[in-house]
């Protein structure tokens, strides 16, 4: 699979953050997936939100939506898959109602840990085999990569055992994906080295970036510099900075997210850049307006990616 990205592309931000500052409670294990169930309109408004600001990428709300947690709450199998395929046409209806050419969807496919909703995948380590959590990877994968989206964003990855896992499955199926680390300085959350986390996608022409995501913004230049080692494009969605105090349950701490430090990014090698949580849609519109400079507003992003017939886009001023 060949793929090229000759431009800067603007992804979205935190889809969970911003569906709860509209004002979603999403106290329940399965977090943002609940609303597939509860609320899905709310879920392509953020979208749609997202798109205006200058996005060129849509993150599916499927990030938490594991079988498991489905089932813990008494959805069956089949109904599971609907919803998973709802995730998709979600954020592909959004896209289609943006009215610009080269806008894609991204699905979700979070770490194993994310469907335990303990913060595990904060740490990594869960004491399963890679070959265990191949198995438990897989039919979710199955189903995101026959829903329709552009890409599988294997995402908030702790661990390089679980991010093999994640690879087979992609090689299984031969379809595109971003393979990203949830990282902790100069390491990831279980404690391997970035050169080695990343090593893992080097021969697998499937995976069409790799980066970090859900992580702190001050770590992010580091972890440029051992992405770009793999020669595959590097993408980056930090959080905005701020920590969640448990005690207090709510989040402290200035904002570091901002335009200008994106912009070292980009001059690091960056070629896909976007948030996590509590980045909002308009850091979003910031980073498109700074960034993309030569096409004005935000809904004229330049920015353009080609792959062989199962991902291509293109879009341009």
């Amino acid at each position: 699979m060949a793929v090229m990205l000759d431009s800067l592309l603007i992804s979205d931000g935190g889809l969970a953050t911003e569906l709860e500052a509209r004002g979603n409670d999403l106290s329940d294990p399965l977090w943002s997936a609940r609303l597939l169930l509860d609320a899905p309109q709310e879920i392509a408004a953020v979208h749609a939100a997202y798109f205006r600001a200058g996005a060129s990428v849509a993150t599916t709300a499927s990030y938490q939506a594991s079988f498991d947690g489905l089932a813990a709450r008494g959805v069956d199998r089949d109904d599971a898959v609907a919803l998973l395929h709802r995730s998709v046409r979600l954020a592909g209806d959004a896209r289609d109602a943006a009215g610009r050419d080269g806008l894609w969807v991204a699905a979700s496919v979070g770490p194993y840990g994310a469907a335990l909703a303990d913060g595990s995948e904060y740490r990594g380590r869960y004491g399963l085999s890679i070959s265990a959590l191949t198995e438990w990877h897989r039919p979710r994968m199955e189903v995101l990569a026959g829903a329709g989206a552009d890409v599988l964003a294997l995402e908030t990855i702790p661990d390089v055992d679980e991010a093999h896992a994640l690879v087979t499955v992609v090689r299984e199926l031969g379809v595109p994906a971003w393979l990203s680390y949830t990282i902790s300085g100069t390491r990831t959350r279980a404690g391997q080295p970035l050169a080695e986390a990343f090593a893992v996608a080097a021969e697998v022409p499937e995976i069409v970036a790799v980066g970090v995501n859900c992580c702190a913004p001050d770590d992010v230049l580091p972890a440029i510099a051992a992405a770009s080692a793999v020669g595959k494009p590097v993408i980056v969605y930090p959080n905005s900075g701020e920590r969640w105090d448990v005690r207090r349950r709510a989040w402290v701490g200035p904002s570091r997210f901002s335009a200008g430090l994106a912009a070292q990014w980009v001059a690091a090698g960056a070629r896909i850049v976007g948030g996590c949580c509590r980045v909002g849609p308009a850091a979003i519109a910031e980073l498109a307006t700074q960034l993309l400079p030569s096409c004005g507003e935000p809904e004229d992003s330049p920015d353009k990616f080609e792959a062989d017939s199962r991902f291509a886009c293109n879009s341009g001023c």
